[in-house]
């Protein structure tokens, strides 16, 4: 069975470019737009990774980040940041808020692909 990502991101092309990656190294993706959905989401799906965009409308996803480190049902999956906002201090930021690394963009799939088969490796032992 191949591994879910939960994919939490608001720019409809990056969430395209992403979801047509992931999906065609054989994974299964859901997608939520904003933080809020992708919080019901993880809580409803409890998909094995999230790649988690930073800049989100709302709550941002650091913040999302937190509330899903905070809750014993999601406390344990591996989460991804995806930022444009890759300079020196945001790295701590990220991992401050409870992710697990972070991926910047724009995205190399390349790299993209191997860092999700790395935590799912780490995590649940097997990946596609």
């Amino acid at each position: 069975m191949s591994a879910t990502i939960l994919l939490v991101e608001d720019n409809p092309a990056n969430r395209k470019l992403a979801t047509t990656v992931l999906e065609h190294a054989g994974y299964r993706v859901l997608i939520a737009d904003d933080a809020t959905t992708g919080i019901a989401v993880a809580h409803q799906e409890r998909p094995d990774l999230i790649l988690m965009d930073i800049q989100l409308p709302g709550i941002d996803g650091l913040e999302a980040t937190r509330r899903l480190k905070a809750t014993e049902d999601t406390v344990a999956i591996p989460i991804v940041a995806l930022t444009a906002f890759a300079m020196k201090g945001d790295e701590e930021r990220i991992l401050a808020a409870g992710c697990d690394g972070y991926i910047a963009k724009p995205f190399d799939y390349k790299i993209m692909i191997a860092r999700v088969a790395e935590l799912l490796a780490g995590a649940t032992g097997d990946h596609p």
